[in-house]
């Protein structure tokens, strides 16, 4: 443990700090497939009685019209956050005809590609926009690749945390870039060590036999319609899903604010051959992308975090954080839990606050002669074969076992689990913690190596056992009906997204060609 790590740890241990770590902030987006009874895509438009995916705050669509997402207000409490998300899901349930969420990150058997419905968002502007980046998806990467679902965990500390740790540096730069370069450590070490996650959290061992759809792979085959890797944690994060030569440059290892974000303005105003060979309209004269370049919009870059700031409306991501640093991050590589009606439960969500304020208070140095390669290396490793008795990675370049570097990580995230039980009493935190510990001493208890046991023990596919969980979450959704009162203010909140759109559309000036150009300049000349 470093002098650094251990006096940051002792300064926010001073009872006057103590009580900041109970003002940290959280929220939670959840995305999940609506299917059939038969457990096979939903081909329904989004429901209208969850209103409208465009201007409703907490119900809305990811890539396909059936990709529902989930997304809480931000509280202090993470069980307040879980609460949030299960009334979501409750008020859902409620209005859903027939259907059922799917349990698992990894899809539902799918339809052929034509017949994966893209999201619509409206007639407007803005919700053209949103679809037609979509589009650009499937032009770019498939439509399939689109349909994985998974658990955004977004977290902050709180400004006075991050002043009171300034102030003990003798840092006398704007708050404002002290705190973004902070959080930008904090993800330099999450890159380090979120193999762990992916060992503890990883949850899509398996998948549909139809989902690579006649691709090469190197999976196996389980049963017929199954195909898995034997040790693998998530093969949702592996290269099995997002590939594509065009971000294959697009690793930034997070030196620094200004670094992170003109790579990404870059990508997004620099043609690639292939796109512009491709066009932004189709043979017919439908957009089907919005530009060629690298990426369409910032949020294309696949990462498994990002740094975020809350954008003015109008304001695109990058602006909002130059203009005003990070804010928050977002962690993006957490699987949904088949076993848990939410996909999520509070152990894991404090866990991921003790290893968020470990990764932040830690040192942190830039990653450099192969670190960032080697990172890389472990994650992946980790995704399809975290599980393999010995596993080695590379630490330093150095060979170390994946259980003896989890329990030394663990024995220091327990010091920051110990900081918010410490200012908040009780020890939530650190039985989060030692949930963690069983599943790095018996890796039969990890959510991948569950799932494999109920497919071998149950001799059940992939999709069999999947619905199954559908089905059991339903019902239990379904037995304890929203509060009147709740369910009427959800309501409510749906009919006001429906008239908000409705509005945009009635009020829209302009065409569309032009606010697609106005959108693409307004980064042009912008420079870190």
């Amino acid at each position: 443990m470093s002098d650094l790590f251990s006096g940051r740890l002792a300064l926010l241990a001073e009872p006057s700090n103590l009580s900041l770590l109970g003002q940290c902030l959280h929220g939670i987006e959840r995305e999940c497939l609506r299917v059939d009874a038969r457990g096979e895509l939903a081909l329904t438009p989004h429901p209208r009685a969850l209103g409208s995916a465009l201007t409703h705050t907490r119900i809305t669509t990811d890539y396909s019209e059936s990709l529902l997402e989930f997304i809480t207000p931000t509280a202090e409490d993470p069980q307040a956050t879980l609460d949030e998300l299960d009334a979501v899901h409750r008020f859902t349930y409620s209005r859903l005809d027939g259907e059922y969420l799917w349990s698992h990150s990894m899809p539902c058997p799918l339809p052929d590609e034509a017949r994966i419905p893209i999201a619509e968002y409206g007639s407007s502007n803005v919700g053209r926009l949103k679809h037609v980046y979509r589009r650009g998806l499937a032009v770019r990467y498939g439509k399939t690749m689109q349909c994985i679902a998974g658990i955004h965990y977004n977290f902050s500390l709180p400004e006075r945390l991050w002043a009171v740790l300034q102030a003990a540096e003798g840092d006398t730069r704007p708050r404002r870039d002290y705190q973004s370069e902070r959080y930008i450590a904090l993800i330099r070490n999450f890159r380090r060590y979120s193999w762990l996650l992916m060992y503890l959290f990883g949850a899509s061992p398996a998948l549909d036999a139809d989902f690579l759809r006649g691709r090469a792979h190197g999976l196996e085959q389980l049963d017929a319609d199954t195909l898995y890797l034997p040790w693998a944690t998530s093969l949702r994060m592996s290269d099995l899903g997002y590939q594509n030569n065009a971000q294959s440059g697009l690793t930034p290892c997070y030196d620094a604010l200004h670094s992170y974000t003109e790579s990404l303005r870059l990508a997004v105003s620099t043609p690639y051959p292939p796109y512009a060979a491709l066009g932004t309209h189709d043979a017919s004269g439908q957009w089907q992308q919005l530009n060629t370049n690298v990426l369409q919009i910032e949020n294309e870059y696949y990462s498994s975090i990002r740094p975020k700031r809350v954008t003015y409306s109008g304001e695109r991501p990058i602006q909002a954080l130059m203009a005003r640093g990070v804010q928050y991050v977002e962690v993006r590589c957490l699987d949904i839990d088949p076993f848990l009606p939410l996909g999520v439960d509070i152990d894991e969500a404090r866990f991921l606050d003790a290893f968020l304020l470990y990764c932040a208070l830690q040192e942190s140095p830039c990653l450099a002669d192969g670190e960032c390669s080697a990172s890389g290396s472990n994650f992946l490793r980790v995704v399809k074969e975290g599980r393999r008795p010995g596993l080695q990675l590379q630490r330093r370049g150095q060979a170390v076992g994946l259980q003896d570097w989890a329990r030394e990580l663990l024995e220091q995230i327990g010091q920051a689990a110990a900081l918010f039980d410490a200012g908040q009493g009780g020890e939530d935190h650190a039985r989060a913690v030692r949930v963690q510990r069983a599943k790095v001493e018996d890796s039969s208890l990890t959510p991948s190596a569950r799932v494999l046991a109920c497919l071998r023990e149950g001799r059940e596919s992939f999709r069999d056992f999947s619905l199954r969980q559908s089905r059991a979450h339903a019902e239990y959704f379904r037995a304890e009906p929203l509060p009147a009162a709740l369910a009427q203010a959800f309501d409510d909140d749906a009919r006001r997204s429906l008239e908000e759109q409705a509005a945009l559309e009635r009020d829209e000036s302009g065409d569309f060609d032009s606010f697609v150009a106005a959108y693409q300049a307004s980064l042009v000349g912008i420079s870190v």
